[in-house]
């Protein structure tokens, strides 16, 4: 659902990252407070979607609608059955609006410039114990190991397909669930390796 870095010259590429992070926290609060608010949530809803043609074009903007098909499912089934229509589809839309801009933020933003404005952020919170370099650093192992995972996932589906079977299978979850922990082992035993507790 989160996008990947698309090279570009707009305003949004050229904005630092911490005041990118920073409007992000600043819309998520808005729409955590009024999102309730139909007007608010139109709003958003068109600034996000002019912000992604301005900046990454349309292509980027299908790619991120499409991203977020089974985010809707998800959350419009069980809420339909629980809760009224009109809240269901407003804290459904307040959602996917939160999660459009954390993916223009990565679309218009380089990873490490992320990751650094963000160990930047954590400074003040030394004195407390918390340590923003281990922080970063978990980060963007998380971040890493999502294409990894992807692409584990996607072996095990061409396996399959060699075998004659057709199709996304359940069956391919238990191995990629043991290659998954096979990987966070060697990824442990690398960094001791670096004196990394």
């Amino acid at each position: 659902m989160i996008s990947l870095f698309v090279p570009g010259t707009s305003l949004l590429h050229r904005a630092p990252a911490w005041s990118k992070l920073l409007g992000l926290m600043l819309a998520t609060l808005v729409l955590s407070v009024w999102g309730g608010d139909w007007k608010v949530l139109t709003s958003a809803a068109l600034v996000t979607i002019t912000a992604f043609l301005l900046s990454v074009g349309p292509v980027a903007l299908r790619r991120q609608l499409w991203g977020l098909r089974w985010l809707l499912v998800i959350m419009l089934v069980p809420q339909f059955i629980f809760l009224p229509w009109q809240l269901a589809i407003t804290n459904t839309a307040r959602v996917v609006i939160v999660v459009s801009l954390a993916g223009l933020v990565t679309s218009t933003t380089r990873m490490t410039e992320l990751l650094d404005a963000l160990e930047t952020g954590l400074r003040p919170l030394r004195p407390l114990g918390v340590r923003p370099d281990r922080i970063a650093l978990l980060l963007s192992l998380t971040i890493s190991t999502v294409p990894l995972i992807a692409t584990l996932a996607a072996q095990l589906r061409e396996a399959l397909i060699a075998r004659g079977r057709r199709g996304t299978s359940p069956r391919i979850l238990f191995p990629l669930l043991v290659l998954t922990l096979q990987h966070a082992d060697e990824l442990t035993d690398a960094l001791r390796a670096r004196g990394l507790d």
